[in-house]
């Protein structure tokens, strides 16, 4: 790298996850993934949201229109949430 050239920052991708999938947060953020919480204000910027999936969910989240990918964790590991996120969006600092 040459002397006074700004090292390129990684690209971190931010995800927005529902407050019941904690396990989910843990495992994207051990990948390199930002994470916040579904429903708060850095939500619109999120570039996937992982839902429970659950029938009787509250937030009415899953009836909203979104134009990012939207992933249910219905029955699924986080290991396999995370692959299906990596999937859809693509590698990492990218």
């Amino acid at each position: 790298m040459r002397r006074g050239t700004p090292m390129r920052k990684a690209k971190t991708r931010l995800i927005a996850v529902e407050d019941t999938l904690a396990p989910v947060a843990e495992a994207l953020r051990n990948r390199g993934y930002s994470v916040v919480e579904l429903g708060g204000e850095d939500t619109r910027r999120a570039e996937a949201v992982v839902v429970s999936g659950q029938e009787d969910n509250v937030t009415g989240i899953q009836t909203v229109e979104t134009r990012v990918p939207v992933i249910s964790a219905e029955g699924r590991t986080p290991d396999e949430i995370v692959r299906d996120v990596e999937e859809r969006l693509g590698p990492l600092g990218v």
